[in-house]
């Protein structure tokens, strides 16, 4: 088996700069994954808050992380589906489908993300990254002064809303029940003017041809549909952390996510988490950043003092 200072599981924006702070650090590096570089940044049209890039394609701004970290010698990738990681004590093991493939290592990242729900209804994979989007923050100015329509009632949809209405001419909310968010989060987005909000719908279809113009939908208590235009679709059903590989090692909460501290530490010695699949409160991709820096240092002090 190869051994290495520290295997990356996922190579984001997280495990990326992980990678390339951990080479920093003289640590022997395998970032692994099982799809391209990037994580969810690819599936993004523009990214308008990236500090000092300005505005810029995902799939573009993963390829530059991508090629930053190829600029080191002691960086490698290699594409696997993680099944399990294993904890010996001073020797962590990576245990990947693809025929057995192990890895060994003094220290793990876990840095898999999350996916974000999906309704599968027509329309949804075909605007996806371009008309639908996950994320107000990321998306969310290139819809200035037109009209998008928000899935989901709870807080994420909610703040989400709040957000946008200051900047979007009109946002139609549409959700399976009725706001389920902080009861002063409703007060606030249901007084706002340029809201409407259409609860207890049964979301059939994103339409358009070469680009959203709308969305249909069904009154789950009268029956009636109704197809409202608009520009984009933000959906906001909830989000799932991509870590069930990891669900023997005692490091997750009960909703699936890598707890960890301050230093991105579990409380598995030589284990460390970063990124949108640890518990945090803002999921973007400058904090992905962060949190792959500050893990990465850490686990080379952890390596260093095995070392020692």
């Amino acid at each position: 088996m190869a051994q290495y200072d520290v295997v990356i599981i996922g190579a984001g924006p997280a495990g990326m700069t992980a990678a390339i702070y951990a080479a920093r650090a003289d640590m022997n590096v395998l970032m692994l994954d099982k799809l391209a570089p990037g994580g969810q940044i690819i599936n993004t049209n523009e990214i308008q808050n990236y500090t000092g890039v300005g505005t810029v394609n995902g799939a573009e701004l993963a390829y530059q992380m991508f090629e930053h970290t190829q600029q080191f010698d002691t960086i490698a990738f290699d594409y696997a589906t993680v099944k399990e990681v294993k904890d010996n004590g001073s020797e962590k093991v990576v245990v990947c489908e693809e025929d057995g493939k192990k890895f060994t290592a003094k220290s793990v990242i876990l840095a898999t993300g999350t996916q974000p729900r999906c309704l599968g209804i027509p329309g949804e994979d075909k605007f996806k990254g371009n008309g639908v989007s996950w994320c107000a923050i990321c998306d969310g100015a290139q819809y200035r002064d037109r009209d998008v329509v928000v899935i989901g009632g709870g807080n994420s949809a909610v703040e989400e809303s709040i957000f946008l209405a200051g900047m979007v001419k009109s946002i139609t909310i549409v959700t399976m029940f009725d706001l389920t968010a902080d009861p002063i989060a409703c007060d606030k987005l249901r007084a706002m003017e340029n809201v409407t909000i259409y609860p207890y719908q049964d979301i059939l279809e994103i339409t358009g041809d070469t680009k959203v113009e709308g969305v249909r939908f069904k009154s789950t208590q009268t029956g009636e549909e109704n197809t409202i235009k608009c520009d984009g679709v933000f959906e906001y059903i909830g989000l799932t952390p991509t870590t069930d590989c990891f669900k023997d090692l005692g490091v997750l909460n009960k909703f699936g996510y890598v707890e960890v501290n301050d230093r991105m530490a579990t409380k598995v010695a030589g284990i460390f988490g970063a990124g949108d699949c640890v518990t945090k409160n803002l999921r973007q991709v400058i904090t992905a950043c962060a949190d792959g820096a500050i893990a990465a240092q850490e686990a080379s002090h952890y390596v260093k003092n095995l070392e020692d």
